[in-house]
């Protein structure tokens, strides 16, 4: 069913293509300027949004072995992934029982026995707790209630969602609206973590209305690669998820087979997957994925995350690539990712900063999502109605 939706999605586009058109949204809409800036709004964003709501927060292939971890804080939060000795997934507070510290610093790793640096309390890679230091002095402890405090995760389709709220009454497979079965034709479980790095950049907000936006692409990028592609996009939805594509394709982005012609007027049946996949697929609130070319067939997934205080975000960026690439490849793979952090952080978030300060002079009264950026438009909407619905009910949303 998931297919058909791609071909589905590949004959609009088509369409629009062929008629010089892209489907339009009803209104411009207004959007405060301040949501951009002001701290309470903010704080109630990190709160309502961030710790409420399922985050991808790995990848298959960056922990794919028994035994191996992924620690990270995330918007205040100590997280530890762990993959147990039969293949499963499950993710902890980053904290012993005892007083609360961080069993491992942030990083990835391999073992089966996690000690706390501090007092030496021993956990499995299940999080349960196996022994306490000096056991007898120390007094009696129930052990099978004092493991690791567990928080809601799941692994599907080759990511790695996970809810900072251990209470959370949210299934993440309804979170997902159906999303993840389109997400599966990257068949991202196999693929290989060729690099990743941080990039800091504005508001959260700033930084994701840009991932959502097509129609900056000609203008801003105009000297690395925008001259490539249309200022138009189309629109498709799964809940608060996105995919954003344009409808124009240039003659050379239709060589499928690589052999100098443009098979563009194919029937969309026979598009190669990798066609049918192209544009920006957004994972809401935090994470964008894009396909690229360099080395082999690659995309760069993006994670972000508010920063300390509203005006800044950090976006941890993850090249990977559909095969481990030889040395010629992971040239061009090097080259293709050193473009893409210039691309993000000089002329996307380099922008993003400079605007940022404009809206915080509090002179501008609002920005405006014009009919040609619905999916801005929809984006801000799920933000707001987030964040005016209490726990109870936050399940009827999806």
């Amino acid at each position: 069913m998931s297919k058909e939706k791609l071909f589905e999605m590949a004959r609009i586009n088509k369409d629009h293509a062929e008629k010089g058109t892209m489907t339009l949204v009803d209104d411009v809409v207004k959007i405060p300027a301040k949501n951009y800036y002001d701290p309470e709004r903010w704080k109630k964003e990190v709160d309502l949004i961030f710790k409420r709501l399922p985050l991808v927060l790995s990848v298959t292939s960056e922990i794919p072995n028994p035994g191996d971890y992924k620690a990270m804080e995330v918007v205040g939060v100590p997280v530890i992934i762990l993959r147990n000795k039969k293949g499963e997934i499950s993710a902890f507070l980053n904290a012993c029982r005892h007083r609360g510290a961080a069993l491992v610093e942030p990083g990835t790793g391999n073992q089966r026995r996690f000690s706390c640096p501090y007092h030496g309390w021993t956990y499995n890679d299940e999080g349960v707790l196996m022994g306490v230091a000096s056991a007898h002095e120390f007094g009696d402890i129930d052990k099978s209630c004092n493991g690791l405090i567990s928080l809601p995760s799941l692994e599907k389709e080759g990511i790695i969602w996970v809810t900072l709220d251990p209470k959370s009454n949210l299934s993440i497979e309804d979170y997902l609206s159906g999303y993840d079965k389109m997400l599966s034709h990257f068949g991202l479980e196999s693929w290989h973590v060729f690099q990743t790095r941080s990039v800091n950049g504005p508001n959260w907000k700033v930084a994701y209305d840009g991932y959502l936006d097509l129609y900056h692409l000609p203008v801003l990028h105009k000297d690395t690669f925008g001259d490539s592609f249309s200022n138009q996009a189309n629109y498709y939805e799964w809940g608060p998820h996105q995919r954003a594509i344009s409808p124009y394709r240039l003659p050379e982005q239709n060589d499928f087979n690589n052999d100098g012609k443009d098979h563009y007027e194919n029937a969309v049946d026979d598009w190669p997957l990798d066609v049918l996949m192209a544009g920006v697929w957004t994972i809401f609130p935090h994470v964008s994925i894009a396909s690229f070319n360099g080395g082999g067939r690659s995309i760069m997934l993006s994670q972000l995350l508010p920063g300390d205080k509203p005006e800044e975000s950090v976006t941890n960026q993850f090249y990977l690539m559909e095969k481990e690439p030889n040395e010629e490849q992971a040239k061009e793979a090097h080259k293709q990712f050193d473009l893409l952090k210039y691309v993000v952080e000089t002329e996307d978030y380099g922008t993003g900063l400079r605007l940022q300060k404009s809206l915080k002079t509090g002179l501008i009264d609002h920005v405006m999502f014009g009919r040609n950026e619905g999916g801005g438009q929809v984006f801000h909407k799920w933000v707001d109605k987030i964040l005016n619905t209490e726990d109870s009910k936050l399940p009827t949303l999806f």
